[in-house]
């Protein structure tokens, strides 16, 4: 990849299946040598939340939202094609597919390695993050393959309010389907304090800060001020998780590398699914690249603030889905990679 097509993505970012794996040691360490701290903190709860984690998936999910521009959902006819293969990919292709490979691995492929009651736990973890499509992140993807920024916006902002009515009863489904039993109270609970929340309060201090400073400001100084927040709630989530999680991936070491097997295959049998129909269809190249990036790529940060919310800081479905981050970042710049090279394909 060039040094052109690297300057979209940020050095932690960029990065970031590395921190991902530091996060990971460092947390294994401090839950095996220094027990006391997951204990103290898996004592701050309230509701089966915990507190910690919840304080630090907002500081991660706040600066995201205050990037979509809603008003640009009044542009949604422009270019309808696209859009609807987003839609069709993420909401009606996706999830299903997630579950259908994963199952397929854990259950049949990895059967010799996965003891079932694990299998269960951990095709609901994929399950999570096939039922969240990315947002943030693909402006990201889009930039670096020369996207329509905004196709790319009108993209975002229709798949987060998608996201509130489509994503509860998807994941209830799902769930359903492989045996794990969710209230639908602490579905729609977790969608409130994880997505209309930070969601409300990115677009309201949006609206509040391009109305006194406006929009230059607000792109190029209000907005950077936060590029590390997102990156650092993460890092430090991840730490928490893993200070819970070291037991069973001790026990388990080998688990981490089977996950991610169908949760890669997933992504770039999806990416191709968006990018090919574009194809078809003769849309240009700069609307066929972020549709297939926005389906290949996962809301990994409400997949894992779900999982936790759901199942606990040590279960392994949220294992599950923060191996989702680990293959993220390599998997994704190596569809940027293959869009790029293959831009010749599209007339335009």
């Amino acid at each position: 990849m060039s040094e052109t097509e690297n300057s979209g993505i940020g050095f932690f970012e960029k990065y970031l299946t590395v921190w991902v794996a530091l996060c990971m040691a460092a947390g294994i360490l401090i839950g095996k040598f220094l027990p006391s701290v997951p204990a103290f903190l898996g004592r701050l709860e309230y509701a089966n939340v915990s507190i910690p984690v919840a304080v630090l998936i907002w500081l991660m999910i706040y600066p995201m939202m205050m990037k979509v521009d809603f008003k640009s959902v009044k542009h949604v006819g422009e270019n309808p094609q696209g859009l609807f293969i987003t839609w069709i990919t993420n909401w009606l292709i996706k999830p299903f597919t997630m579950f259908g490979i994963a199952w397929l691995f854990f259950y049949v492929v990895f059967k010799s390695f996965i003891p079932a009651e694990l299998a269960k736990e951990y095709l609901a973890g994929a399950m999570l993050l096939g039922a969240a499509p990315c947002t943030a992140m693909v402006f990201v993807w889009s930039h670096l393959t020369k996207g329509n920024p905004a196709y790319t916006v009108v993209q975002v902002a229709t798949n987060d309010l998608i996201i509130l009515v489509a994503f509860v009863p998807i994941v209830k489904f799902l769930l359903g389907v492989s045996d794990v039993h969710v209230p639908w109270d602490t579905l729609f609970l977790s969608v409130v304090l994880f997505v209309v929340i930070p969601l409300t309060a990115g677009a309201l201090t949006r609206g509040h800060m391009l109305k006194a400073k406006g929009q230059d400001y607000f792109e190029k100084v209000f907005l950077p001020k936060f590029s590390k927040t997102t990156i650092s709630g993460l890092l430090l989530t991840l730490v928490i998780i893993f200070s819970f999680q070291g037991k069973v991936i001790i026990e388990n070491p080998v688990h981490i590398g089977l996950i991610a097997v169908p949760l890669i295959i997933q992504t770039v049998f999806i990416f191709f699914v968006a990018y090919f129909a574009a194809k078809a269809i003769d849309l240009p190249h700069n609307v066929a690249a972020p549709a297939g990036m926005i389906g290949a790529s996962n809301f990994f940060e409400l997949a894992v603030a779900v999982a936790i919310a759901l199942f606990g800081t040590s279960s392994p479905v949220a294992l599950a889905t923060i191996v989702g981050v680990l293959v993220e970042v390599p998997v994704m710049l190596a569809l940027v990679g293959f869009a790029n090279r293959t831009v010749h394909w599209f007339k335009s």
